[in-house]
């Protein structure tokens, strides 16, 4: 059966690997018939409808799945291929309550128009009532306009089957949690990558830049088990009163939440063994401040201070007994940190999913990148990790990228899993440690001695030619690319929207001084006419 995805037009390269994880967890065959990144609509085949709601029911990328009645480039093709199409399934539906609805995009017809046209699929002997509210069946016709064209130009008939779980964007809106910073992320992309990373019941999630918990909670939505931990202790302790768990009581989750901890990724309490189903996070990119990692610059430690023969780190710890004098040490103690690189983080990141991860299960982490025409920064890889899926955020001069991997079966790992030695990040200095923090304050300026356009890798490791990470590499150029060139179609057709104002403009105050010229010469007239009736 083939069926009709409703997407939204927004965060358009996370719908297509969106709906492929979901296909995945629902265990059914997805086959895309169409799909562009510039429609919302999307043509799926389905074993049967009970699949296809399955595939839906938790999309936030979508609105709702339809079966395909028919399509056309007009209505006389419409209606010719919904009735090649559907003639036998009229009967079943004759005597249902039932209603129609438009849905226009780049386009929009008059209330007028759209009662004409649904009394055009009178032929269908629907004889139920109509009900514009709980209705058995919602029949829906969808039209796509070129911008600036006044007719459609595809058209489609579909029955509803199904809804989307897009209302949880606003569930979990950060507007009205409990416990947030600055740094947050949203509720629409938390879900989204929740829903990549494959987040189900009987799962357990880890987020190791946990912050503010938005990952856990987005996971926990999904019915996963889920922790997280941050270096920042602030973020883990919270304030006020207030802090993760704060969050998943809001939401009814406390259950699923296991914990958090405060660590940094290279000094981990977690037992290593492949135990995790997913890792999942937004590492820090640096740009507020420097990436740090616990330890010191010279790797030579910190002297311990003891009070009362117990080191100052542990007083407030729930093992240690202390007087209420002692109350809060822990809470002011500050570990010491060292400089990290950026590629060094991504590097321990994907070494440590190597290890932790089981079979088949996945890593999604956010990893940023300047929009320049000359450079483009690599995409990590590992030899133990298979590219899913590049979704990509763009911002004004810079972008994200969500990258998602999944952690391959041994039997197929084409190459050993250790690691070239890491050559010694060069610098002290948060930016000469993160390339992108220092374009970033530098305004992304194109430098002129850069010459042709060139890669920058993020992460060397052995990865032979012609392997996954390589193509996805170049698919994820090839995708930019496509985006460039509808990025310039848009500013063309801005430009010609703009032209079309002032064109309309010009007619109007051309229009304006007409009035005002025929209003002075019929006050001329009516003077004149006035003048010779007194005499």
């Amino acid at each position: 059966m083939d069926f009709l995805i409703r997407f939204v037009q927004i965060h358009e390269t996370f719908r297509k690997p969106e709906i492929e994880a979901l296909a995945l967890l629902a265990n059914v065959n997805v086959e895309f018939l169409f799909y562009s990144e510039s429609s919302p609509y999307s043509i799926v085949r389905q074993k049967d409808e009970a699949s296809a709601i399955s595939l839906l029911s938790r999309s936030i990328s979508s609105k709702g799945i339809y079966e395909l009645w028919g399509s056309g480039t007009d209505y006389d093709e419409l209606h010719a291929n919904i009735v090649k199409r559907t003639r036998n399934k009229w009967p079943q539906y004759q005597s249902c309550s039932f209603r129609f609805e438009f849905d226009a995009f780049s386009g929009s017809r008059t209330l007028l128009e759209q009662r004409a046209i649904i009394e055009s699929f009178k032929y269908m002997g629907f004889t139920g009532p109509i009900r514009m509210r709980d209705a058995e069946q919602t029949f829906t016709i969808f039209e796509e306009y070129e911008y600036n064209v006044p007719g459609p130009k595809q058209i489609y008939l579909g029955r509803c089957v199904g809804r989307s779980s897009r209302h949880a964007i606003v569930d979990y809106s950060l507007k009205t949690r409990d416990y947030i910073n600055t740094t947050s992320m949203d509720s629409e992309l938390a879900l989204l990558t929740a829903n990549i990373t494959l987040a189900a019941p009987d799962k357990i999630f880890y987020d190791p830049f946990v912050g503010t918990g938005s990952f856990p909670i987005a996971c926990s939505h999904f019915g996963a088990r889920t922790m997280g931990s941050d270096i920042d202790g602030r973020m883990v302790r919270g304030k006020n009163g207030k802090d993760i768990k704060t969050s998943f009581r809001q939401y009814g989750l406390l259950d699923r939440y296991l914990d958090g901890f405060i660590s940094d990724l290279t000094h981990s309490p977690l037992r290593r063994g492949r135990w995790l189903d997913g890792i999942i996070g937004d590492p820090p990119y640096g740009v507020r401040e420097g990436l740090k990692v616990l330890g010191t610059k010279d790797g030579s430690g910190k002297e311990a201070i003891f009070i009362n023969g117990k080191a100052s780190y542990l007083y407030g710890s729930s093992f240690t007994i202390f007087s209420m004098t002692d109350v809060g040490r822990q809470d002011k103690y500050i570990p010491p940190k060292k400089p990290y690189s950026f590629e060094a983080m991504l590097e321990d990141l994907l070494e440590f999913s190597a290890f932790m991860l089981v079979d088949g299960g996945r890593l999604s982490l956010w990893m940023p990148t300047a929009n320049d025409e000359d450079v483009v920064l690599g995409i990590p890889a590992h030899p133990c990790l298979g590219l899913v899926s590049v979704c990509v955020q763009t911002f004004n001069k810079w972008s994200r990228r969500l990258l998602t991997y999944r952690r391959l079966p041994d039997s197929e790992v084409k190459s050993e899993l250790s690691l070239r030695q890491r050559e010694t990040a060069r610098g002290s200095n948060a930016n000469d440690l993160n390339s992108f923090r220092k374009r970033y304050f530098e305004g992304f300026k194109h430098s002129a001695a850069s010459g042709d356009r060139k890669e920058i890798p993020a992460i060397e490791l052995k990865v032979p030619l012609g392997s996954d990470q390589n193509t996805s590499s170049y698919a994820f150029l090839a995708k930019r690319k496509e985006m460039e060139e509808l990025k310039n179609r848009a500013m063309k057709k801005d430009e010609e929207l703009r032209a079309l104002e002032s064109t309309l403009a010009q007619k109007n105050d051309e229009r304006k001084a007409e009035i005002e010229s025929l209003k002075k010469d019929l006050g001329h007239e009516r003077q004149a006419w006035m003048t010779t009736g007194n005499e």
